[in-house]
């Protein structure tokens, strides 16, 4: 068995030749392309309405009788907090390792191209949202489903969203901790498998209202202790930074890489690492976007444009400047979280890797339980979204999904090595965000009609622009809300 969890088992070898396939001939072309178009099609609006989308953090919710409002801001703290985690720590650190240092300017470019994407999605996901008991539901699969009028589209997402986030990112959490704990403490990762497995199914079949409720509270003040400290150390080293930037700009264009062959490995792991923390274009965010209780659906469209630059513009460049101010991420035998712990334990001592392995705990645990309900959300939606339709079917495939997310995966990702578990998350990622950005692409003229009246409104002077389902006559009757 473990020889099937190894770098070099047969498994991990057709897993990176599919992957090697979709991201290098396919998806990047695809992801880039549709950054760029949204970008012009909404006029830069990432960079234009900047200020707009800061302004929108202190709007209130529009109220609604019998729905718990959740503003802007709560959708963005949300958003943020599902974002920050172990693609920030481990995956930087392995595009660093593998594609090297100029994969950090590709991630930049990923999130500054991606913002537009996030924003078409998002706005989307507001606009085709639907009641749900006392609160709002929606995402990429109810706005296939009543965009596009695409019953098997929608339920293809629905299923790969399910198996992305709540079965192979979980392996990919779990297997982060364990190599975190064994780093910091020396804990057995078979263990702190068994640990984290029994943690998890108490959790999915019992007591995650509680458990989320502190987890939203520590994650947020766990990531930002973790931006101060990552600060500190950059103002440290204030006189490196010069050098720091230097290193990235010449490994993304660089003579050596473009003759050996590595420019492409630099760009792939840096758009793939970038794409899996901010998550533009994958469809993710759009499932939190449209809970939020707002007059107008550009307004969380910004929201969510604005997640994507603190992602990656400020928490991803913080362990990339740690990593590489280091020096230690030409060591081969370093890699994922193990090098951001050596790295920082270079500049603080041995409270490096304890803090690292704690901040990574809560943000890897926590992104356990998102993931999971990510999945357990689209599972309703294969079934029908009210609760007299949880007939027994419903209830045995929901129970099978949780020993999956909780259990299987979770001890998968504590046995697997590195590789393999990145590897399976990459393939679910591209397919995922493949089928994402296709309906986006085809829905995107009603994110672009939205934006074009959200500034009209603004320009005549309206302070709080206010969207009815009216001036989309077209699809008038597919919008639930928004009378």
């Amino acid at each position: 068995m473990s020889n099937i969890f190894s770098s070099d088992s047969w498994l991990n070898m057709i897993i990176t030749e599919v992957n090697d396939f979709l991201w290098t001939y396919i998806l990047i072309a695809v992801l880039v392309g549709c950054g760029l178009w949204f970008t012009w099609r909404t006029r830069f609006v990432q960079f234009r309405m900047l200020k707009e989308m800061i302004r929108l953090l202190g709007d209130s919710s529009v109220k609604h009788p019998g729905h718990k409002h959740i503003s802007s801001f709560q959708a963005f703290a949300v958003s943020v907090a599902t974002r920050v985690g172990t693609g920030n720590l481990a995956g930087v650190a392995t595009a660093i390792a593998i594609g090297g240092p100029g994969a950090v300017f590709w991630m930049w470019i990923i999130a500054l191209i991606g913002s537009a994407t996030a924003f078409v999605e998002s706005t989307l996901a507001q606009l085709f949202k639907l009641r749900h008991k006392d609160s709002f539901i929606g995402g990429p699969a109810y706005y296939i489903q009543k965009g596009m009028h695409n019953r098997w589209m929608s339920a293809l997402f629905a299923i790969l969203i399910t198996i992305t986030f709540g079965l192979s990112y979980n392996s990919i959490q779990s297997n982060t901790i364990c190599q975190a704990m064994n780093e910091a403490f020396g804990w057995n990762q078979v263990l702190t498998g068994i640990v984290l497995v029994m943690m998890s199914l108490a959790i999915v079949f019992g007591g995650i209202q509680r458990i989320a409720k502190v987890s939203s509270v520590i994650v947020p003040v766990m990531a930002i202790g973790y931006f101060i400290l990552a600060f500190v150390i950059v103002l440290m080293n204030i006189h490196l930074m010069p050098h720091v930037f230097k290193v990235i700009i010449s490994n993304a264009f660089g003579l050596e890489q473009i003759t050996g062959g590595g420019l492409g490995a630099t760009m792939m792991n840096g758009i793939k690492r970038g794409l899996f923390s901010n998550e533009a274009g994958e469809g993710s965010a759009p499932n939190v976007a449209a809970t939020a209780s707002v007059s107008h659906p550009v307004k969380q469209g910004l929201i969510q444009a604005l997640g994507v630059f603190t992602d990656t513009l400020l928490v991803c460049s913080c362990t990339a400047f740690i990593i590489l101010i280091s020096g230690l991420y030409s060591h081969p035998e370093l890699n994922g979280i193990a090098l951001t712990q050596s790295a920082l334990q270079s500049e603080i001592g041995s409270s490096g890797p304890i803090f690292i392995a704690i901040a990574i705990f809560l943000f890897a645990f926590s992104s356990i339980i998102g993931n999971y309900y990510y999945g357990e959300a689209n599972i309703r939606f294969l079934f029908g979204r009210k609760e007299e339709n949880n007939n027994g079917k419903l209830k045995s495939i929901l129970f099978i999904y949780r020993l999956c997310s909780g259990g299987v995966l979770v001890m998968f990702g504590a046995l697997a090595s590195l590789e393999i578990v990145w590897n399976l998350g990459d393939l679910c990622m591209a397919l995922l965000t493949a089928c994402n950005l296709i309906a986006i692409l085809v829905l995107g003229k009603y994110a672009f009609k939205l934006l074009k009246d959200y500034q009209q409104q603004k320009k005549n002077g309206i302070k709080d622009p206010i969207f009815h389902r009216t001036q989309l006559p077209e699809i008038e009757k597919e919008l639930e809300c928004w009378e």
